[in-house]
């Protein structure tokens, strides 16, 4: 086996192996051997497998919990010292048949999960509750069936066993309530999916089920229905609600050569799409898989107490027998039974449930959070350094603009109107294939736009030719210096366009200069936002790009950032995260394309823009589906919240142990008589009480503020 993680909030086992060292079914027995259950293939899916363990469950303990109350009311007499009209030793005999079948039937699994870990030379909590729980019942038999042994008749305890049990049942069947709440996310995901799509065919239109759509289907969506695979718009128009999967509220228009994506729905228009990823490929399916597989993961701070807990169980055996010891010897009379029932409160007292799930629950409530804001993440590792983190890294183009350049000025000289000018330009300019001329046609559409002629593009400097009869030349100051042409007044507004950090381009007309045009990369609405939100948070915030110091800095200053890190080639990214990170920071890097991966896997956290490349993202730790770069703000605060209910689950779970076994142990005897002690009864109901606050505690998450 290469690496094996369980997951016991999720009660998945996840085991990478190579083929043919090792079979599935040997592991399904392993699995059995340490007193667990297996769900295979055939026998359902796990959450069919969960509906039955939580029935039965449900059942064993409502039987149990019968049995035990007629225990209870049994016991009265003895506990009262009241007159029954039959012997008390007979009533014994009724109390052993009603606890036996509490014991070792709806108690069965305690049993079970002891011997598979005793088979592994291991305790575990079904050790201690086991041990715990047998010994009050093998008393109370023994006193009952062979009173001689003792003397005479003594106390039977059917009560402590029965009940402790049948607590420990209920808390079960709590904390499998509440887990069964923390896949929600992952139920709600799958909830998404459209059951049908209607696909062209042969010349006709067919409804199918989305398991038979192909790649290349040309599939129609009208208003109001989900779009049931991804693909690519080929025709008609509308408004797409992308709400469920990247988290934000506007529907998002969509227009031929658009990218649609599966389980979003269409508002308004009808379109057509072909399908480009279909099944387990589609972008729904690809979170399912990694909200599961963080789910599944382990965070560092889990791996510790998982230590913990491995030490804990063995010493508790050892303090109980060391406590059961000391009051035999030294403990008032009986002295037999006073010392029994401390060891079995000790036992119970001290079972670790509550360890084993302080930190699974809290990581798939957080995930499962994240999903559904549109923050999908890698692994527990990823969300608990994030919240150490000290300095953000963000990539300009494309995460902190649109990464396309865009008309953003039209300065015209006088005697030129801003309209003539820019319609000018853009008409010569439709024959260019270079991004600043595409940009400028962009932003003159609306103008009815003329077709050039003679048109010429000199290399590297801009392009000329004839519009309605007059030479325009549209470029830079060497194509206008080759043609005889001054920048005279235009030369301040070149120089503020240029600190701007806009690329500004000189336009002239029949010889004469008529104005400037200026195209720019713009910063998206929403970055300023979450520049200053991380701020907010004591984060440092510094900008990385390729472009000039002067650009960038027009850039950074608009933004509010301080730091900036400009004309730094591909490969010098990373170069630059490992710099920051001599300097003792916890580094996170936020980009989009290709050449931020180095940099993304570098970082202590890389977070991916999910509208850039799928090598960007396959780096990172974070996606943010939306591209909307706010979601680092909140998958920070994701991640402190998360943490910081861990912390809670920690505390609770270790200062209940460390403070209740010392009482359990009879510490306070000496001091307090019998009110100093803890009965083993009491013991089982905080031990279950522990465990479900646990649970309930982390399902807090859920209604997590991330903005």
């Amino acid at each position: 086996m290469l690496d094996v993680n369980v997951n016991l909030a999720a009660e998945r086992a996840t085991v990478e192996y190579l083929v043919g060292t090792a079979e599935p079914q040997e592991f399904a027995r392993a699995v059995e051997g340490a007193g667990y259950g297996v769900v295979r293939d055939e026998d359902g899916t796990v959450e069919d497998f969960r509906g039955d363990e939580y029935r039965r469950l449900k059942r064993q303990f409502s039987i149990a919990a019968v049995l035990t109350a007629l225990v209870l009311i049994g016991s009265l007499p003895m506990m009262l010292g009241v007159m029954v009209p039959i012997p008390v030793r007979w009533l014994d005999f009724v109390l052993l048949a009603l606890a036996t079948p509490v014991q070792f039937w709806a108690g069965w699994r305690f049993y079970r999960g002891a011997w598979g870990a005793l088979r592994h030379g291991q305790a575990n909590m079904n050790t201690l509750v086991a041990v715990g729980t047998s010994a009050a019942y093998l008393y109370s038999a023994t006193a009952t069936l062979a009173p001689g042994l003792f003397g005479g008749r003594a106390d039977a305890y059917f009560d402590t066993s029965s009940l402790i049990v049948t607590l420990i049942l209920l808390g079960r069947l709590l904390e499998a309530r509440a887990r069964g709440r923390t896949g929600e996310a992952l139920k709600k995901l799958a909830g998404l999916r459209a059951k049908t799509a209607r696909v062209v065919r042969e010349g006709g239109e067919i409804d199918l089920p989305i398991e038979e759509v192909r790649v290349g289907d040309e599939v129609i969506v009208r208003p109001g229905e989900k779009v049931p695979v991804d693909g690519m718009v080929v025709g008609g128009e509308s408004a797409v609600d992308e709400a469920m999967i990247s988290g934000e509220p506007m529907p998002v228009s969509k227009r031929e050569g658009d990218e649609v994506i599966g389980a979003t729905i269409n508002r308004t228009g009808t379109f057509r799409f072909s399908a480009t990823k279909v099944g387990r490929d589609t972008t729904l399916a690809g979170i399912m898989r990694m909200v599961e597989e963080a789910q599944g993961s382990k965070a560092p701070i889990q791996q510790l107490a998982d230590r913990i807990s491995g030490v804990f169980v063995p010493a508790v055996m050892v303090l109980a027998a060391l406590t059961f010891s000391v009051w035999l010897l030294f403990g008032p009379e009986p002295a037999f039974t006073f010392a029994l029932l401390n060891f079995v409160a000790v036992l119970i007292i001290a079972c670790p449930c509550a360890m084993g799930l302080a930190t699974p629950t809290s990581i798939m409530v957080g995930t499962g959070r994240g999903a559904e804001r549109g923050i999908l993440v890698k692994g527990g590792e990823a969300l608990e350094t994030a919240h150490h983190l000290t300095t953000v890294v963000l990539d300009k183009t494309g995460t902190l603009t649109k990464g396309e350049p865009r008309l953003t000025d039209v300065v015209p000289a006088k005697g030129i109107a801003g309209d003539e000018l820019l319609r000018l330009a853009a008409s010569a300019e439709r024959g260019s294939e270079h991004p600043l001329g595409e940009a400028i046609v962009a932003g003159a559409r609306h103008l009815g736009l003329a077709e050039p002629a003679g048109f010429d593009a000199p290399t590297g400097r801009g392009v000329v030719a004839t519009v309605e009869g007059s030479r325009v030349l549209v470029g830079s100051s060497r194509l206008m210096g080759d043609n005889g042409i001054s920048e005279d007044g235009l030369s301040q507004e070149l120089g503020r366009l240029a600190g701007e950090g806009k690329t500004p381009v000189l336009v002239a007309v029949d010889g004469k200069p008529a104005g400037i045009v200026a195209v720019a990369d713009t910063v998206r609405k929403e970055s300023r936002e979450a520049v200053e939100t991380l701020k907010k948070m004591g984060l440092e915030v510094a900008m990385i790009t390729g472009d000039g110091e002067r650009s960038a800095r027009a850039v950074a200053r608009e933004l509010g950032i301080e730091r900036v890190l400009a004309e730094v080639l591909p490969e010098g990214k990373s170069d630059e995260i490992k710099k920051l990170q001599s300097e003792g920071e916890v580094v996170a890097m936020v980009g989009d394309g290709i050449n931020d991966a180095p940099a993304l896997a570098q970082a202590d956290v890389g977070i991916a823009i999910g509208t850039g490349t799928d090598v960007a993202i396959e780096a990172s730790d974070l996606t943010l589906i939306s591209g909307d770069v706010r979601g680092v703000g909140r998958a920070i605060k994701l991640s402190r919240a998360t943490m910081r209910n861990i912390r809670q689950n920690l505390f609770w779970a270790f200062a209940y142990n460390v403070v209740l076994i010392p009482v359990a142990a009879g510490a306070l005897y000496p001091f307090f008589g019998e009110a100093g002690l803890l009965n083993p009864v009491f013991a089982a109901a905080a031990m279950a009480l522990s465990s479900v606050t646990v649970v309930s505690n982390a399902l807090r998450l859920r209604r997590a503020g991330l903005d």
